[in-house]
């Protein structure tokens, strides 16, 4: 059997925790999750079959408020990448004259049209950056390490660009 200040110890954190959860439910605070758009059905000007289109598409769909349509002609709204360029380059060589670091960058250009073909979102940019150092002694693990990081890039591009997604509004 616990001792009486072991109990009175624990009544008052369970007692702290309940009012703290109160507190979060009461303050409108909710965990981010797929974010409703504002038009029912969308057509996505970027190929189904490529790793940027298919993780486009996933995303999309577990927002539970728009479709994916691949006649342009039947969407509400049509996203048109307009760029989806990835570079590298060097930020820093060693005493020797060989690479130390580099910056990765990938920049992901697109507009949203409704219909008629007008504007929702103008042409907007979208550009992440990584840093990695460079060993050509590893030159295997460091190739991974690049597509890795390309791989994290296109995630965090696809979030952006599904936060101005649920932002952009039709006008009636």
């Amino acid at each position: 059997m616990p001792s009486t200040p072991l109990l009175a110890r624990r009544r008052v954190l369970l007692g702290t925790a309940g009012l703290l959860a109160i507190a979060l439910s009461g303050c409108g605070f909710r965990l981010r999750g797929p974010q409703r758009m504002d038009f029912a059905t969308i057509h996505i000007g970027v190929s189904a079959l490529s790793d940027f289109g298919a993780a486009l598409r996933r995303q999309i769909a577990t927002t539970d408020s728009t479709t994916v349509v691949e006649d342009a002609a039947q969407a509400e709204a049509r996203l048109q990448i307009l760029a989806n360029e990835r570079d590298r380059e060097i930020l820093s060589l060693t005493g020797r004259g060989k690479v130390r670091e580099y910056q990765l960058t990938q920049r992901l250009r697109f507009q949203l049209l409704d219909k008629a073909g007008a504007a929702i979102i103008p042409p907007t940019e979208l550009l992440a950056r990584r840093e990695y150092t460079f060993d050509d002694a590893l030159i295997l693990g460091k190739a991974q390490e690049e597509a890795l990081l390309y791989r994290d890039m296109q995630d965090d591009l696809i979030q952006q660009l599904m936060r101005r997604l649920a932002a952009a509004r039709r006008t009636p």
